[in-house]
Formats: structure tokens, C-alpha cells, sequence
């Protein structure tokens, strides 16, 4: 089977025909050089408007680079014409279906490289098929711009909204993502972390989008309650449960903390040294030997442990399902929190009841929206980063985030290469 007839299987082009292939030698690489022709009495479009035109003169051979075959490199020749179209008033290079405008690349190269630096590091990706990193760029970003162009943004019930921190700092990118069941991609990215950066979120998806929202999970940060209130006021709010129990987490660890202090003064320090993670951990996610020590906690009356009992009965929290006995429950326990003289879990209960309804929203929406999803968005876009190191600048990381997890359209050429 000759190499023409694979081609002519996998891009075969209507107006044009494959000439001749030459195998040819530099140095220690070798490559192959296809001689693409037009078909006799086809038409010639214009590049702009897509029409027939008239040929205005012919340009020199241009080479562009083809998916390689057996480790060896492909190229396209061709001598681009120029048309005279008439509707566009305009003299302008012909429309070719394997390349878009100067790209010394295929359509067919740069899929076939966006495909795999979705994979693989971008610096991976140029070694392994002998380009440069520039190249491997301008292929993601072809085709991230093709997806935002093509993509549809209509029927999104559901957005999650957090931040990642993408460089030392305090720098910040804040992250919208869709999560409804059937859908779950990045739909937004802005910089930096603040009260007009979720307002720009919201101006860009515009009104008629806002209406149609049905759920949004975010955390309790004010900037994100009140631009959700105030631009989308009939979806109901959900509030994060994996950061209701990392507050939690933090107020036990500041008890612990201070009553180390404490207990140093009078030293009794050892009585919880090592205890962190013991305290932090589940009761059912402990070591045969962080056990044995966590019994002997439960002996001592410390406010840690105290502390920690709380922490864990308010885990019982989620296990209801109707959002008035949920109510009764987060009610009790707030009331045990005040009472217990412990100032961090006082504070979490002031907390509770300020955002008490923003809590019961979660039952409300019959748990099936969170952010845990988000959480676990938010992990693959920081991998995303880290995999991905000598950004240059905030486009290449925004289109590498959009690449990664925009789920985006891509062009279709007919075959799949990778």
C-alpha cells in the first residue's frame, strides 16, 4: 500500500490531489516532501468569504508540516494562489482546507499536538515529535481559540466558583466552573481574587444566562454571596461543604495550639505532643497506634478534646435529609458551641448562624450539588499549572487551564490521529 493511498483515506481533499513524494536526507534526519496540486476545473475559494473567485497570480511554494510517519518528518508543498474576489473587494490568498492562515503547521499537526499536550507536558510533547515548545504553544492555543469560539454556553443550571493560587505572593485566579450532572467544565477564568473580579464573572455571562441559574456553590467569602445575590437572586446559594469542615478543622487546631501554650507554662506540654493530626483525623481513618493514643486523650479533660467531640458530632449534620431537622440540629449544636467557653468554636458557631440558611441550602438542593466537584476541578488546574512550568505570561496559563478542563469543541478533520 503506497503512502498517497493512507493519505487520501485519512485527509483527502476535494479540490486538490496529492502529486509527488519524495524522500529526502539532512544530515541524520530524513524526511518526506508530498506535492499537493489542485484537481482540474475545481473551483478556487476565497479565504474570507468562502466563495468561488477568480485567480489573480500564483505565489511561490510554501511547506507545511504534516504528521510524522515512523519517526519520519512530513511536509506539504503547495504554490498558494491569490484570488480577486469580487464580494470582499480584495486581492487574498485562496482557501486551503490543511492550513489556516500563516501557520507553518497542518490543521492536521496542530490537533494531533494539542491532543497530546493534553497528556503530556508541553516541553514532553515538543521532544518526543522534534519540535519546539512555540510550536506545541501555538497548537493549544489554535485550538482553545476554536473551542471559546464554537462552544455553548446556553442551559448551565449550576456554576461553582473558587480560587487557586497559581505563584508566590498571594496571587490568585478565580475560577468558575459548570457543574451540572451532565456537564462539569471551566467556563471562566479571572485574575486576582476580588469583589470586581466576580462582578466582571457575572457582567460576561450576562443577564439572560444569570436568570436561568438554579445553583451556585461557593464559600463563605462575602465578595462571592453578595454578586451571587445580587446578580443571579432566584439560584439558590450553596455553600461549600468541604470549607465548613476546614474552618472547623482550623478552630480545633487553634485550640490545640493555645492550650499547648498553656499547658508548656505549667509543664504538662507532653500531654499533647504530636496530637495534630490525631485530632484532625477520623475516628475511623487512625492507626492502630494513633488509637491507643487517642485513647488516652479521652481519659484527660482537655479543651482539645473537648473541641474535638464537637467537631466530630457536627459531622452528623450531614446525614440528614430534610432541611428543617438539619435546621434543629445546626440550632443545638451552635447553642453547645456558646456554651462551651471555647472562644475558636464560639466563633464557628456565630458563623454558623450568620450563613444558617446558606448551610441548609445544601438539603435544599437534596445534596446533589456541592463543591466538592469544584475541589476536585480546582486539584486538576493546580496539576495543570505545576505540570506545565516556564508559562509565559497569563494567556498560555489561561489557555492551558481552558485546554485541560473547558471541555472544549474541537475542529473537525475527519480522522482521528491521536
Amino acid at each position: 500500500m503506497h503512502i498517497k493511498t493512507l493519505l487520501n483515506h485519512v485527509c483527502k481533499h476535494q479540490s486538490f490531489v496529492y502529486g509527488t513524494f519524495t524522500l529526502k536526507h539532512s544530515g541524520k534526519k530524513s524526511y518526506i516532501e508530498v506535492a499537493i496540486e489542485p484537481r482540474k476545473n475545481s473551483s478556487i475559494l476565497c479565504s474570507i468569504c468562502g466563495r468561488a473567485a477568480q485567480i489573480h497570480d500564483t505565489l511561490p511554494v510554501r511547506r507545511c508540516e504534516f504528521i510524522p510517519i515512523w519517526q519520519i518528518a512530513v511536509f506539504f508543498l503547495y504554490a498558494m494562489r491569490r484570488v480577486n474576489c469580487k464580494r470582499c473587494d480584495r486581492v487574498v490568498v485562496e482557501k486551503v482546507p490543511w492550513v489556516q492562515g500563516k501557520s507553518q503547521h497542518t490543521t492536521y499537526y496542530s490537533l494531533f499536538l494539542a491532543t497530546w499536550a493534553k497528556r503530556l507536558a508541553w516541553q514532553e510533547v515538543a521532544r518526543i515529535f522534534s519540535t519546539s515548545w512555540q510550536s506545541v504553544y501555538k497548537s493549544v492555543k489554535w485550538v482553545v481559540d476554536y473551542g471559546l469560539e464554537h462552544r455553548d454556553l446556553h442551559g448551565i443550571f449550576a456554576i461553582g466558583i473558587d480560587e487557586i493560587q497559581y505563584s508566590k505572593g498571594h496571587k490568585y485566579l478565580t475560577l468558575v466552573y459548570q457543574i451540572d450532572k451532565g456537564c462539569r467544565r471551566l467556563i471562566w477564568i479571572g485574575k486576582e481574587r476580588t469583589s470586581e473580579t466576580i462582578d466582571n464573572f457575572f457582567i460576561w455571562f450576562g443577564k439572560r444566562r444569570c436568570r436561568t441559574l438554579k445553583f451556585i456553590c461557593s464559600d463563605m467569602w462575602k465578595s462571592y454571596l453578595n454578586a451571587a445575590a445580587a446578580f443571579a437572586p432566584k439560584a439558590l446559594n450553596v455553600l461549600d461543604r468541604f470549607h465548613i469542615v476546614a474552618n472547623l478543622n482550623r478552630a480545633l487546631d487553634l485550640v490545640r495550639r493555645e492550650e499547648v501554650a498553656r499547658l508548656k507554662s505549667k509543664g504538662k506540654q507532653a500531654q499533647l505532643t504530636k496530637t495534630k493530626w490525631i485530632l484532625l483525623k477520623r475516628p475511623k481513618n487512625l492507626t492502630r497506634k494513633q488509637r491507643g493514643r487517642f485513647r488516652e486523650l479521652l481519659e484527660i479533660n482537655l479543651r482539645s478534646v473537648r473541641a474535638y467531640i464537637m467537631k466530630e458530632s457536627f459531622q452528623h449534620l450531614w446525614s440528614y435529609a430534610l432541611p428543617s431537622r438539619a435546621g434543629r440540629f445546626l440550632d443545638m449544636w451552635c447553642q453547645e458551641a456558646m456554651c462551651s467557653r471555647i472562644e475558636p468554636m464560639k466563633k464557628m458557631a456565630r458563623q454558623f448562624r450568620e450563613h444558617r440558611e446558606l448551610i441548609l441550602n445544601y438539603f435544599r438542593a437534596r445534596k446533589e450539588y456541592s463543591s466538592g466537584v469544584v475541589e476536585g476541578l480546582n486539584n486538576k488546574a493546580k496539576l495543570t499549572t505545576r505540570k506545565h512550568y516556564g508559562f509565559r505570561g497569563d494567556i498560555t496559563r489561561e489557555t492551558a487551564l481552558y485546554h485541560a478542563l473547558g471541555a472544549l469543541p474541537e475542529p473537525d478533520l475527519g480522522h482521528k490521529f491521536a
